[in-house]
């Protein structure tokens, strides 16, 4: 049985793992001229004793969505 402390100590990493995929995700987005400006942690999802600190992208533009297909469309293309 894990105490309290251990317990805070473990949410507490997910929510630092959280954190380090949501500058990744964002510096790799930027890499290849994409923005999403809601890209954040779900702050609903870090609450209570066992947060799941899930990663919310948000909301974004038409542009900004055609603009991320298109990315993933030609990094799909060369890697095939």
């Amino acid at each position: 049985m894990t105490t309290a402390t251990e317990r805070r100590e473990e949410a507490a990493g997910r929510v630092r793992a959280a954190e380090d995929a949501v500058a990744r995700l964002r510096a790799g987005l930027a890499g290849v001229g994409v923005k999403l400006p809601s890209l954040r942690i779900d702050p609903v999802s870090c609450a209570g004793d066992e947060p799941a600190a899930l990663v919310d992208l948000g909301r974004c533009s038409i542009e900004t969505a055609l603009r991320l297909s298109e990315r993933l469309e030609a990094k799909a293309a060369h890697d095939s």
